[in-house]
């Protein structure tokens, strides 16, 4: 279960982070609303994961996956280049989260 709000953490955070260039320098209210429900229902499903998952583990994923996730979304709906450097720092960055996995369960 704490896996499963850390899932759902991530992906609202992912909403809200996708949805602030939607808002037009917060000028457009429907986009703004979805920003501000985004991050407080993904902050309060990460401190619900946190009762269980030790914090070093849980953030790294949590931040981790969201960075790689809206970088691509960036560039599928933004129409934004990832080039080989972009590509390769996320893949250090999904390496980073691995290594923290690997050393939280050991």
């Amino acid at each position: 279960m704490p896996y499963l709000l850390l899932a759902l953490a991530i992906a609202c955070e992912v909403c809200a982070t996708s949805c602030l260039k939607l808002t037009d320098g917060y000028t457009r209210l429907w986009p703004t609303l979805a920003v501000a429900a985004g991050y407080v229902l993904s902050f309060v499903l990460l401190g619900r994961a946190l009762t269980r998952i030790p914090v070093s583990i849980a953030y790294a994923v949590w931040s981790g996956a969201g960075t790689a996730a809206v970088a691509v979304i960036g560039a599928a709906a933004f129409g934004e280049t990832l080039g080989r450097p972009q590509w390769t720092g996320i893949a250090l960055v999904i390496a980073g989260v691995v290594a923290l996995n690997f050393h939280g369960a050991a």
